[in-house]
């Protein structure tokens, strides 16, 4: 069995930052994203459309960071201890074979039956420990996207942003989006901040 948590990225991608829509108290009636961008750097209020880059983000949140190292960790863990009841497994069956001509036949059947409930409880043992895994980790990118997802509701009605859209190179409905319209470092530092904040 591979217990995979490497996939946590790709998931997390996908799942931590889908569109977060936040409704502003802008009482202006549908006001189109401006068509002009100022010399600055920095996003206009009047654009109300803005794009957060998943790839970053997920690359510089240091939350995301000490989920992946915890799962990966518990991961090992897990085909650590998986490989070592296998081994042993293994080693007794192959104690048994070396030993099978010499045995009566009472004895042989018995082991083999001893042995075949063995190795249906180590299946057992695994695909147990393969679901645990998987719901840990489906709790986890629930609470990263909730995280992300009520921090950027916050921010969106603080800036007065209609939506906030998510960017992934190589999988994204956007095919341009001007740079100013970026607020991800902005977010990252955001987030961050709220995420040393719960720590102490």
């Amino acid at each position: 069995m591979r217990l995979n948590t490497l996939q946590l990225s790709k998931i997390a991608t996908a799942v931590a930052l889908v569109s977060v829509m936040a409704a502003c108290q802008n009482k202006d009636n549908g006001a189109a994203p401006a068509s002009k961008k100022t010399e600055s750097s920095s996003v206009d209020n009047k654009d109300q459309i803005v794009y957060v880059n998943s790839d970053s983000l997920l690359t510089k949140y240091q939350y995301f960071k000490d989920l992946k190292d915890k799962l990966d960790t518990k991961s090992k863990a897990a085909q650590a201890d998986m490989g070592a009841k296998t081994q042993a497994f293994q080693r007794e069956v192959a104690q048994y074979q070396q030993q099978q001509n010499t045995l009566p036949a009472d004895q042989r059947a018995a082991t083999e039956q001893r042995l075949q409930r063995k190795q249906q409880e180590l299946q057992a043992y695994q695909q147990n420990a393969g679901s645990a895994l998987q719901n840990e980790q489906a709790t986890e990118q629930e609470k990263l996207y909730d995280k992300v997802a009520d921090y950027l509701k916050t921010y969106a009605k603080t800036k007065g942003y209609k939506m906030v859209l998510t960017y992934s190179k190589g999988n994204s409905a956007i095919l341009f989006a001007d740079e100013t319209l970026d607020i991800t470092s902005e977010v990252i530092v955001g987030l961050n901040e709220a995420y040393k904040a719960d720590k102490k």
